[in-house]
């Protein structure tokens, strides 16, 4: 199994043939010793600086220290630099010392960087010197950048191995030796990279000369370690599908920063957002394509929800979010752009290479609930118009944007975060004319509420933008009303529904030949 190893049958018999036993059960005095090189091998101490030695090195002991690195000319010119980290015997050189074991991890990185953000009003940036440096690279040209954390372990475990069928991911860790008439495997250094997160890169500029480097270190059991060689190796599978670096960061994110327990309970609730996710996607589109008359039916609800969904849409993909959110988003998009041909009773028909729209009639009960919509919609406007005109220039003055785009998109998506409940009224307000609810796609709402409780357990996991994550906190108190009128307005059998079809109504029979 992944986390269970099979312990060598014979350790408890004396002799311990086949058996491979820990060195670190002599208990030998050990050193770390953590040095830099822009070089991939060494052979000895030249061309190499070192930047951490703990003397008297305690493997049970949790430590983290900050030292200052100093960049060579050649890594400020794009190029790599690798940190070497020693476990060794105290006293000694690790390359003098022939039980040593050793790492090597790149402390830098290739990733385009993130745009800056400047005043569109007056061009100021938070920090000139990395908008002057930016002026020699292409904005889309990857940039060498600094790991600023860098994690390690040691498995503290006293584990026998069965030489015969030792772990593939732990064996490639390994190193042995033979000590007399017993072989023995030298303590297992391992280096975390699930640690290593975007937000600690820093761009490294041709004017850096030194940067901090946290290293710490902390225990690990044999079965924690051959789970997080997994995780390490799914992560490397998926970059190597093309996942970009920010979304395997993403995965990176729901095992290093979240609880074990809470990363189940995740799991097990991501299943069910997926399952309702498509049941409300499928009764939405079922619902709509049944549907012939808007009688009840808020068009400019519709229309809204349309707008608020694609702004939503090029918003999170403005923001490059987790593909997690940003997928189901795209689809809701499609779909609501479909309702929208639906109310407005849109038909397009081509003459030759020329699309020409036509638009479909309404009867008087259509335009009764029309008149309510737009009554609701005039006393809206007069609200929500100058709170979303007045955000929108207060943050082109005090928030800085990559681009005139960003800021239109923000501006929209922050009308709608903040203010987009209240377009949701006019349905309400149809709804309390009509004293009826039975208009709505109640299957289609049952799940999205479902899933809307849902989001608000991902909004603590997953990265998104905070107004999006306050949005799935709004959504709640919709929905609340929404079942608040259900109850307040129960479904009178004997009306005819939008299908033309009344509950009270028996099918007629044929009648049976004698």
């Amino acid at each position: 199994g992944i986390v269970y190893t099979r312990p060598c049958p014979a350790a408890g018999s004396g002799g311990g043939a086949g058996c491979v036993w820990p060195y670190l059960a002599r208990r030998p005095k050990l050193q770390l010793s953590v040095y830099t090189t822009t070089r991939s091998n060494i052979g000895a101490e030249s061309n190499i600086d070192l930047v951490l030695n703990v003397e008297d090195f305690d493997i049970e002991s949790k430590f983290e220290r900050t030292v200052n690195v100093s960049v060579p000319k050649k890594t400020r010119n794009n190029g790599t630099l690798y940190a070497y980290i020693f476990l060794h015997h105290a006293g000694i050189l690790p390359w003098h010392d022939s039980k040593q074991v050793h790492i090597v991890s790149p402390l830098t990185t290739y990733m385009v960087p993130k745009p800056e953000e400047i005043n569109l009003l007056t061009g100021e940036s938070a920090t000139q010197q990395i908008e002057a440096e930016k002026q020699t690279n292409a904005l889309d040209e990857p940039v060498s950048h600094w790991r600023s954390r860098l994690t390690l372990n040691v498995m503290v475990e006293d584990f026998v191995f069965d030489g015969s069928s030792l772990p593939a991911d732990v064996h490639r860790y390994m190193k042995m030796v033979q000590l007399g008439k017993t072989v023995h495997y030298l303590p297992i250094l391992f280096i975390d990279q699930l640690s290593n997160r975007v937000k600690d890169l820093m761009v490294i500029n041709r004017s850096t000369t030194e940067l901090p480097l946290t290293v710490s270190y902390d225990k690990i059991s044999l079965g924690k370690l051959r789970f997080w060689i997994h995780m390490q190796d799914a992560v490397y599978s998926l970059q190597q599908f093309g996942f970009s670096e920010k979304d395997a960061d993403e995965v990176k994110g729901i095992f290093v920063d979240t609880n074990l327990y809470f990363l189940a309970l995740t799991f097990f609730v991501a299943a069910f957002h997926l399952l309702f996710d498509f049941l409300a996607f499928k009764n939405d589109i079922s619902f709509w394509k049944k549907k012939r008359s808007m009688i009840g039916m808020s068009t400019k609800a519709v229309l809204w929800r349309c707008f608020s969904t694609v702004v939503i849409f090029l918003f999170l993909l403005d923001e490059q979010t987790s593909l997690l959110v940003l997928i189901p988003a795209g689809i809701g998009a499609v779909i609501e752009l479909w309702k929208v041909k639906k109310a407005l009773k849109m038909t397009i028909k081509w003459q030759g290479l020329r699309p020409k729209i036509q638009f479909g009639t309404y009867n008087d009960s259509e335009k009764k609930t029309e008149e309510y919509d737009t009554q609701a919609m005039k006393y809206l406007s007069y609200l929500l118009y100058p709170l979303c005109i007045g955000g929108a220039g207060y943050s082109l003055l005090n928030v800085k944007y990559k681009s005139w785009y960003s800021w239109l998109i923000n501006s929209f998506v922050n009308g709608v975060y903040a203010f987009g409940f209240l377009f949701m009224l006019p349905q309400l307000f149809v709804n309390y004319k009509m004293k009826s609810v039975a208009h709505l796609p109640w299957k289609a709402f049952t799940y999205k509420a479902f899933n809307t409780f849902i989001d608000d357990i991902f909004a603590f996991i997953i990265t998104m933008p905070t107004s999006h994550r306050l949005a799935c906190f709004r959504d709640d108190v919709v929905f609340l009303v929404y079942l608040y009128q259900r109850w307040l307005y129960p479904v009178d059998k004997s009306r005819v529904n939008e299908y033309g079809e009344s509950y009270e109504e028996k099918p007629k029979k044929k009648a049976h030949r004698e």
